[in-house]
């Protein structure tokens, strides 16, 4: 009878949390709202996944709205539903994050590429943007009328609203800074469902907290961009180093050099020799060469630098050329240069997603690590993070970037963290993974973390996804206290955003 009494409580308990999921998986909006939600298997699957195809998050629906008005009129919905009404909002680009971000768990899913558009101003300064255009499209447009944004992510396949509520990280971030940094104006739509334009003078905090606020905040509609000359062409270099000290030490002289005589674009990679080795870039006969350095000295450390023109002719181009050439510690003999169209350099990686398309290998597991490494320790780092664990492994995949950039080039009142030195190194840990080593690599991933914390690294993460509370008041540091104040003022519903677990 005890056992009896047992399953039946066991089986009741199941259903009622069936019926509890269900339910809140389910939303049901008014038909005054004049709203219409997609519920259909393919929509909703599609908004379940995002690029790091890791986690799976299963939406109630997904708006795809066609005026900035539908989202407002969702938002204060949502705000001031209570009981069995009651959802989340959560806004979504590309869904180009790795830990489900951009999802909601039986809430709504906005697709913000239901809303793009490009405009221009006639002084040719900055465009309006909207927010779930993609940057690729804006180059497109602006280029047309001979200008361009002066900072790019590396991939341009991702939303600007998207970008925008993280940092927008590249090779132009030690010239320009990050894109949050590049932005005149923006059009929020708060968790209330107000519609607000804020700038540095109008609606400053809640400007100042979206940029890099993780999506807390409010959904940029639109973003005022600064936009600068667009160069026609680009000369690209690769400069191979088997010393890391030698490898930092240019890399730090390159981004001191002013915008004369200096380098628009700077990035570093790792080349290691459990890892597949990409000599592409090299020409043919040099090829094998590069990847003997590789197996012999285990690690090989590449500069890559980029310098924008129109007039091949004018004496900076061959002045850069020839510093380049003659006062770097580079490997003699291995320094290649491109020329390329400006647009062709931008879209670069599109060219790598079709083929990696082609053989499956696009749409697999992601478990990035991305962080931001004081220069004071990027030795220390080096030792122990990479000498020590990644050159350890079996095999690696995927690129590993390494580079630094000036702090000064970013604005410590918007929500975006670094770590407070005057210089700081971008670290990208970007591996593949298929379901079965996933687990794996994503213990290495932990293991630098764990290393850096016990050597006292002050590091900061970049695109992270913390689950405790008291791990995002670590990484917010001085700024949480203002970051929960503006939770309370902009989203007290706490509606929007809830995939970054932060509150």
């Amino acid at each position: 009878m005890a056992n009896l009494l047992l399953m039946s409580t066991l089986i009741t308990i199941f259903i009622c949390l069936s019926l509890s999921f269900t339910k809140s998986s389910e939303v049901f909006l008014p038909k005054s709202l004049n709203l219409t939600l997609l519920t259909d298997p393919s929509t909703i699957s599609a908004a379940s996944h995002d690029y790091g195809n890791i986690t799976t998050v299963t939406p109630g629906g997904v708006l795809c709205p066609s005026s900035t008005a539908e989202i407002s009129r969702l938002l204060r919905y949502a705000a001031n539903a209570n009981g069995d009404r009651m959802f989340q909002v959560a806004a979504r680009g590309q869904g180009h994050s790795l830990n489900g971000q951009a999802s909601v768990s039986g809430g709504v899913v906005i697709n913000m590429t239901c809303l793009s558009g490009v405009v221009v101003s006639e002084d040719k300064k900055y465009a309006d943007v909207a927010g779930g255009t993609l940057w690729v499209d804006v180059q497109k447009k602006t280029v047309e009328k001979g200008v361009s944004p002066v900072s790019w992510t590396d991939y341009l396949h991702v939303s600007v609203g998207g970008t925008l509520s993280n940092t927008g990280l590249g090779g132009q971030v030690f010239r320009n800074g990050p894109q949050i940094c590049n932005v005149l104006e923006l059009d929020v739509i708060t968790g209330n469902g107000e519609m607000l334009t804020c700038s540095p003078q109008l609606n400053p905090e809640l400007f100042y907290g979206v940029l890099g606020g993780l999506g807390q905040f409010g959904i940029i509609t639109r973003a005022r961009i600064v936009l600068n000359h667009a160069p026609k062409r680009v000369k690209w270099f690769q400069m191979l180093y088997s010393d890391f000290t030698a490898f930092t030490k240019d890399q730090e002289r390159l981004i001191s050099m002013d915008n004369d005589i200096g380098v628009d674009y700077l990035e570093g990679q790792l080349m290691m020799s459990n890892g597949v080795v990409d000599t592409s870039f090299f020409p043919p006969s040099d090829q094998p060469k590069v990847a003997d350095l590789v197996k012999k000295h285990g690690i090989i450390y590449l500069i890559e630098v980029a310098k924008y023109y129109d007039d091949p002719n004018l004496p900076i181009i061959s002045q850069v050329i020839d510093k380049l050439n003659n006062s770097f510690s580079y490997l003699p003999g291995f320094i290649t240069m491109q020329d390329v169209p400006y647009f062709d350099f931008l879209d670069r990686v599109k060219t790598e997603e079709e083929r990696l398309r082609a053989l499956g290998l696009w749409e697999v597991p992601h478990p990035w690590l991305n962080l931001y490494i004081p220069k004071s320790r990027i030795l220390d780092f080096h030792e122990g993070a990479i000498k020590d664990i990644l050159l350890k492994q079996n095999s690696t995949s995927g690129l590993t970037l390494i580079y630094p950039t000036n702090q000064n080039k970013w604005n410590n009142r918007m929500s975006a963290m670094v770590p407070n030195e005057d210089v700081i190194y971008v670290f990208g840990l970007l591996p593949t993974a298929n379901q079965h080593n996933l687990p794996e690599v994503e213990r290495v991933n932990e293991k630098i973390v764990r290393f850096c914390k016990k050597s006292g690294i002050k590091i900061k993460q970049y695109l992270m996804h913390y689950t405790r509370k008291e791990d995002w008041i670590e990484h917010f540091g001085s700024k949480w206290s203002d970051f929960s104040k503006r939770k309370d003022l902009f989203d007290p519903k706490k509606l929007l955003s809830p995939g970054q677990d932060i509150f």
